[in-house]
């Protein structure tokens, strides 16, 4: 216990949540949360922010996000108070880093006089030293052993789910968990819904073809004959993305060659998005963004994953939310391992699909059975 209390910076264990949960620091008033990336990123910090807003209610947390994130939460209810966007920063944001605009980010944090920064974003080799340089009293993340280390650190492992793995931070920060996976709302007067083209008799199915990585996303044949099935079996189908995948989804549209099915692809802006999702029957996607948000929003889903981000992302519960989980693992062109993350591996050039063994009819199934789900006798 000697041993285990040095490491937890000297805190004490208090209890116990998704981890130990320490002592509570005093006299909280206001947090920073850095949390980069994209879509899914963010979603990923949100029950650990529902936690110390929880733990510290008298507190405001400041998230330290992209634009995409500023407009999320513009779009939701969520425990934010407010949102400063990342200058661009080596392995924070990426971009051309300006030496001055950094500079005057940091002078405007430090002058906020942060009681609490909190680092979500990854093993802390940049993030940690970006959350220094911001000179909160107290300071809590994940850390491998190369980065920096901060006040109170959680190991960080590269398969571990990342929402609890968010929590985890949370506890080492006092909070424990008031939910395990994120709950948004859409804000007040959001506008009406895009994109659908009938007197909503049809129920609506929302696909979302892209993803980061090229390798995560299932073929476009698949999901255009996923989209014809659905239009024939009564559904409107809806095909969403941002403008690097409209020629994605005009693709899908043209090989479905049904109607009603049809992309709003690089048309919607965050809060259009928001609306479109929460009004949908079923969300189908990959691991990305809008299926995170759409499980958020408690809209049942159907996720086509590899593997290894199953562990890293899937859904927890099974009610609402399906995985069809693909289980290569070697790139189909080279045979490299692929379950090896970036720093200890290097990643091949290829971006062959590896979920493309993932059936049609399993995912298609699993959209007719969620869809037929009575959500108010589940008390939704």
């Amino acid at each position: 216990m000697e041993q285990l209390t040095a490491e937890f910076g000297g805190a004490g264990r208090a209890g116990m949540g998704v981890g130990p949960v320490l002592e509570k620091f005093d006299d909280v008033n206001r947090i920073a949360v850095l949390r980069g990336g994209g879509l899914g990123d963010l979603i990923f910090a949100i029950p650990a922010m529902a936690a110390l807003k929880t733990a510290y209610p008298k507190a405001s947390i400041t998230l330290l996000g992209t634009p995409v994130h500023q407009a999320l939460m513009a779009a939701t209810e969520s425990p934010v108070d407010e949102v400063c966007v990342l200058p661009f920063s080596e392995g924070v944001r990426p971009g051309e880093e300006d030496d001055g605009e950094l500079d005057r980010f940091f002078e405007d944090m430090r002058g906020r006089r942060f009681d609490l920064a909190v680092q979500l974003h990854g093993g802390g080799r940049y993030s940690n030293p970006f959350l220094l340089r911001l000179g909160a009293r107290h300071t809590v993340g994940t850390r491998t052993a190369d980065a920096a280390s901060l006040e109170r650190t959680v190991p960080y492992l590269y398969y571990q789910h990342e929402p609890l793995r968010a929590l985890e931070v949370a506890g080492f920060a006092g909070a424990f968990p008031v939910g395990l996976e994120a709950r948004l709302a859409p804000a007040e007067g959001l506008p009406a819904v895009p994109g659908t083209a009938d007197d909503g008799t049809r129920p609506l199915v929302v696909i979302h073809p892209g993803a980061t990585d090229r390798r995560r996303r299932w073929p476009a044949e698949r999901f255009a004959e996923l989209a014809a099935a659905c239009a024939a079996d009564g559904f409107q189908v809806v095909v969403v993305g941002d403008k690097s995948e409209q020629a994605l989804a005009r693709r899908i549209v043209e090989l479905a060659a049904a109607e009603p099915v049809r992309s709003v692809a690089g048309h919607l802006d965050m809060a259009g998005l928001v609306a479109l999702l929460a009004a949908a029957a079923v969300v189908v996607g990959n691991d990305s963004g809008p299926r995170h948000l759409a499980q958020a929003l408690g809209v049942p889903t159907v996720g086509i994953f590899w593997a290894g981000n199953v562990i890293n992302a899937g859904a927890l519960g099974r009610s609402l939310h399906r995985i069809h989980a693909s289980w290569v693992t070697a790139c189909p062109t080279c045979g490299i391992d692929v379950t090896q993350v970036g720093w200890t591996a290097p990643r091949c050039p290829h971006d062959d699909s590896v979920v493309a063994g993932v059936a049609v009819r399993d995912v298609y199934e699993d959209v007719c059975s969620l869809a037929a789900t009575d959500l108010n006798g589940l008390g939704l």
